[in-house]
């Protein structure tokens, strides 16, 4: 698709190889090849017409494009805080696996470029092309990520519902976390995906086999990451990943990191996935949110991700994929190794993680009564009352 090859392009080459290019372009086009590729590159006619004859002349163009310190100022000296602009824009609409660091997005050039001038910066969408690419943000194809079947008829307004929602605690200095299991590792010397610096012809000795050990057993880490810092607290469960291990977790956030951080603080919002350990339909999850409610004095508000949507999850692509990228190559030979390599995990923008062990038992398939569960202090958020609750603090049984 010409558009699709001219947005990929574009941010790669120099001013002489842009303008053949899009002048190769509008010719291969037909009539009406020069307006359709000013519309989507946004080069001015005059540019790609002299690309042209560039291109009809037969002649090489000159190597130098401009005198040195020539055009126009960069973008990044007149607006610096430009790619806070652009996240802020692409962050709702951003997709990806989060075990991948790399990131993209589906907003077209032109819908940014739209949203900037609102703001009264003037940027073309070839300075937001390569703007994006610095950022590790690129146009990508369909890949097989939706659930099966439609997806739910209120997910994008849920979406709306959970930024406005954080937006407000964050605005008010109240905390915000995002929580999720990370997918379960098996312990033992076995191969972890990716590569680590050894010397040559030095390659680590894993096992050939995949096959669980018992004896060692396996690790749920049980994430939280807290957006109004960009702060990590993982903790590692040797046990099963049930709701009383779900809250636990956040509970040892809160005793560890959060008091401490959130002062005279009264309330606490919570994103996390609508199925799992934080379910929206487990009552367990529930029941424990209560308990930790009493022993906090904490307003706890949850908002649940719509099926098939945890991948939007926060705490998936700005805590769980740089675990990955810190501990690959290298084996999970014990439950330390682990614990150590996840409290390692740093990145540029200022990522810190803390990790703890957790050896508790949690027993599978406890249940709540139904007289525990009626004293839960609940308050229901329309207009999705499932996805959107408060739980206040109040003493059951």
């Amino acid at each position: 698709m010409m558009e699709e090859r001219i947005l990929t392009m574009l941010p790669h080459l120099n001013e002489a190889q842009k303008r053949l290019f899009l002048a190769s372009e509008a010719i291969a086009y037909g009539r009406g090849g020069i307006s359709e590729t000013e519309r989507i590159s946004g080069v001015s006619r005059t540019t790609i017409r002299k690309g042209i004859k560039e291109i009809k002349s037969g002649k090489k163009p000159n190597e130098r494009i401009r005198n040195n310190g020539g055009g126009r100022k960069a973008i990044e000296i007149k607006h610096p805080n430009i790619e806070d602009e652009i996240r802020r824009l692409v962050d709702g609409s951003t997709y990806g696996d989060p075990e991948r660091v790399l990131s993209y997005t589906t907003e077209s050039l032109r819908k940014i470029e739209e949203e900037l001038n609102k703001r009264n910066i003037k940027i073309g969408r070839t300075a937001i092309a390569k703007v994006l690419d610095s950022m590790d943000y690129s146009r990508q194809q369909n890949q097989k990520m939706q659930q099966v079947g439609t997806p739910h008829p209120d997910r994008n307004a849920q979406f709306e519902h959970i930024n406005k929602t954080a937006a407000k605690y964050l605005e008010a200095g109240d905390p915000v976390i995002s929580v999720d299991t990370k997918k379960k590792e098996n312990i033992g010397n076995f191969a972890n995906k990716g590569t680590e610096y050894r010397n040559k012809k030095d390659p680590r000795k894993v096992l050939d086999h995949d096959f669980p050990i018992k004896e060692l057993g396996k690790i749920s880490p049980y994430g939280v990451y807290n957006l109004n810092s960009n702060t990590g607290f993982v903790n590692v469960g040797t046990s099963h990943d049930t709701s009383e291990f779900a809250v636990e977790s956040i509970s040892r956030w809160w005793e560890t990191v959060g008091k401490h951080t959130f002062l005279n603080k009264g309330k606490i919002y919570i994103t996390c996935d609508s199925g799992g350990s934080n379910g929206y339909r487990v009552r367990m999850w529930k029941y424990q949110l209560q308990q930790f409610a009493n022993r906090t004095s904490l307003e706890v508000e949850v908002s649940h991700f719509p099926r098939g949507t945890s991948k939007w999850n926060k705490v998936e692509h700005r805590l769980f994929c740089y675990i990955s990228k810190n501990w690959q190559g290298k084996p999970l030979v014990d439950v330390q190794t682990a614990v150590d390599l996840i409290g390692s995990t740093k990145t540029a923008t200022g990522l810190e993680v803390i990790c703890v062990r957790d050896d508790t038992e949690y027993a599978l398939a406890k249940k709540v009564s139904d007289e525990d569960f009626e004293l839960i202090n609940i308050v229901k958020i329309e207009p999705f009352v499932a996805w959107n609750y408060k739980i206040l603090p109040a003493y059951i049984g």
